[in-house]
């Protein structure tokens, strides 16, 4: 059985709030999809444990809207978990866990700051999103939702 369009999260809706870069928003779009996961997919399992599962979860999520979408980003400074260009922006996104450890582990905007990732995009017309995202293991969803947008 087909699931009624208006049932569902319209991908069209989603490309409207990245191209109007409305951070609240998207926030509120990806904290609704990531409640949408089913608890069984983590039982058993340490997934949720892992900054690589979040990044692939919202690539995933993302690349079906026919953006360009960068994972790994490489910069002369370090990597950006994930880079989404819109004809309107780029949207640059850094990933944590909550409660793991890493050497070097930082504060996701911060990191981002500190590495002047938006460098990269400096000759680009388009405004740069910057975009730190802490996830909760316990929950399994947003924790934390910094963003920094152009001219703040």
């Amino acid at each position: 059985m087909l699931q009624d369009d208006q049932a569902m999260v319209p991908l069209p809706g989603l490309r409207k709030v990245l191209e109007s870069g409305d951070s609240e928003e998207l926030y509120s779009v990806f904290h609704s999809f990531l409640s949408s996961i089913p608890h069984d997919n983590y039982r058993n399992s340490l997934i949720s444990r892992f900054e690589g599962y979040y990044a692939s979860v919202v690539y995933a999520y993302l690349a079906s809207l026919g953006y360009e979408i960068i994972p790994e980003d490489t910069t002369n400074k370090g990597r950006i978990d994930l880079t989404v260009k819109t004809r309107s922006y780029i949207w640059i996104f850094e990933f944590k866990v909550a409660g793991t450890y890493h050497p070097g582990n930082k504060d996701p905007l911060l990191q981002v700051k500190e590495r002047g990732y938006a460098e990269k995009y400096a000759s680009d017309p388009r405004p740069v999103i910057e975009t730190g995202v802490v996830f909760n293991p316990k929950t399994r969803n947003i924790d934390r939702w910094d963003v920094v947008k152009p001219g703040s």
